[in-house]
């Protein structure tokens, strides 16, 4: 399956995406390896993956604070955008089988699992480490990651 071309950016973001997309920090060490899991779970590739760098990102979210440590995950598909531990939320919901265990998550208050989220987000770098440069995907995951 071949990634969607996705039209020129305009002033006012797209509502609706063709094929869900989780866009990742594409330096962070943590998330790529969320994104590694992503794609063995995912080999028939319902969901589409883009760095938070890129230009699919521009396009489709929000602008992102200066401030790395700020930025979340996000998960877009064809009723909304979501970010932090809703992101995550969706995305197993998404790929069900065992992964929708990980939704009884949604119990604990949003407040209550986005002030965690953002605890593990803050120290990543310091945590997991950063990379130099956004991920390249290999010759076989590229139909999977837009720009």
């Amino acid at each position: 399956m071949a990634a969607p071309q996705l039209s020129n950016p305009t002033d006012s973001l797209p509502t609706s995406v063709p094929q869900p997309i989780v866009f990742f920090d594409g330096e962070c060490v943590m998330c790529n390896g969320f994104v590694d899991i992503l794609l063995t779970i995912d080999p028939e590739g319902a969901i589409l993956i883009a760095p938070l760098q890129g230009q699919t990102a521009k396009q489709f979210l929000p602008p992102l604070p200066t401030d790395r440590e700020a930025w979340s995950i996000y998960y877009q598909d064809e009723r909304d955008l979501y970010d932090r531990s809703d992101a995550f939320l969706q995305v197993c919901k998404r790929l069900g089988g065992v992964w929708s265990v990980f939704t009884v998550i949604a119990l604990i208050p949003r407040p209550i699992r986005d002030r965690i989220y953002r605890l593990i987000a803050r120290n990543r770098y310091r945590l997991f480490g950063r990379r130099s440069s956004c991920r390249m995907p290999s010759e076989t995951e590229q139909e999977r990651f837009l720009p």
